[in-house]
């Protein structure tokens, strides 16, 4: 063969993890001709219905990351709370994983993540380690455990002494309460090489309740001098960190006009989910590319576009029911994704819609539509 001729499959790709973050990279795999193995604990994630093997097992259990290994050219992740210890081993071993362990080790830790970023001339919110809570913080405070957290879950306002009660116990950091006007993310691409890429800025709308992301506008509402800026901050972040691969960066817009990087994930994120649709090259297959040698694809954003997260409705679990779909489906440039996961539960992410539309407030207006039909129930109710 030729240096620029590839067998079938054209690599062998191992995904710790699947979830659905897994299945929409195996799916972006697929199109392209590769072979995908997965590691889950559950029999029927999201990622099984794709992957063309399937090992079922815990992600901190060395033998059965072995296993996956061994079964695949090259690794990658789609989640970061996984066993790091035998991803370092088999890096030294030779084995392919992108990005790398000492990446991951830096970042599944906000406290080392904030401690690394600052170090390197990365802005981040004032932080400190966290030792003792007492009344005596200056408050309000953010507490944030050190590991395991996610959608929402690790984090806790403490907005005066009388919050106390509701303090985290797992090892954790304190940072300061960001007075931000908009929470704001990218999508950086790396590759071994150094070469580097970027997708629209964009705005992350949270749900008050569940701390939840729960719409993403892209691009972001903001002038062209504060689009720079931010894309900037987040291209030097991931250069820094010397990351290989896709990394969703997130960031507070402070009143004060400054950017700040809340928290880095070394994935494909929720944040990028529009780019299925709306850009030229998504950030699965720009995934699949990088962690194969080939090259960066096009990000350029092809339409506006808004995109909502489809969380498990609050009173239901069991199997899924789906209310609304034929209603918001009717929507003129309307994507529907399902994430094939065999159980709701309240404020479970189940799957996204994402509009494109002439602007982005056409894009937003119709999302609020969607968001008052299409309801992710379950069979059982604890109405």
């Amino acid at each position: 063969m030729t240096q620029d001729s590839f067998p079938y499959p054209i690599k062998r790709i191992g995904i710790i993890g699947g979830g659905q973050l897994g299945k929409m990279s195996a799916q972006a795999a697929k199109q392209m001709g590769f072979h995908v193995a997965i590691l889950d604990p559950t029999p029927e994630c999201p990622a099984a219905h794709i992957a063309d093997i399937h090992i079922i097992g815990d992600l901190y259990d060395a033998d059965q990351i072995r296993a996956l290994a061994d079964v695949s050219d090259v690794l990658t992740y789609e989640i970061e709370h996984i066993d790091t210890k035998t991803l370092h081993s088999l890096y030294d071993e030779g084995y392919p994983i992108y990005p790398a362990p000492r990446v991951l080790e830096i970042i599944q830790d906000k406290l080392k993540q904030k401690q690394y970023l600052a170090k390197h001339g990365v802005p981040v919110p004032r932080f400190e380690e966290g030792q003792t809570l007492t009344n005596k913080l200056s408050f309000p405070i953010v507490q944030k455990v050190r590991k395991g957290g996610y959608d929402g879950k690790g984090v806790v306002i403490l907005k005066s002494p009388a919050d106390l009660v509701n303090a985290l116990h797992s090892p954790f950091m304190l940072e300061e309460m960001v007075d931000f006007t908009k929470e704001l993310a990218i999508i950086i691409a790396r590759t071994s090489t150094g070469e580097m890429t970027y997708y629209p800025v964009v705005e992350m709308m949270f749900d008050d309740k569940t701390n939840i992301c729960d719409i993403v506008a892209a691009p972001a509402q903001i002038d062209d001098t504060l689009m720079k800026k931010a894309r900037d901050i987040a291209l030097h972040a991931i250069k820094v960190l010397d990351g290989v691969g896709v990394f969703g960066v997130e960031m507070f817009l402070t009143r004060d006009g400054q950017i700040l990087v809340n928290e880095i994930a070394p994935r494909p994120h929720n944040s990028g989910h529009y780019t299925i649709e709306a850009c030229i090259t998504s950030q699965f297959e720009q995934l699949i590319r990088i962690i194969s040698g080939l090259p960066l694809g096009k990000t350029d954003l092809l339409k506006p576009a808004a995109m909502l997260n489809l969380l498990g409705e609050a009173n239901y679990n069991g199997s899924p029911i789906i209310e609304g779909l034929h209603q918001a489906l009717s929507i003129p440039g309307l994507s529907f994704h399902f994430y094939d996961k065999a159980v709701t539960k309240p404020f479970r992410k189940m799957g996204h819609i994402t509009i494109l539309d002439e602007n982005v407030d056409k894009a937003l207006h119709n999302i609020q539509k969607v968001k008052n039909v299409l309801k992710i129930k379950g069979t059982v109710s604890m109405l």
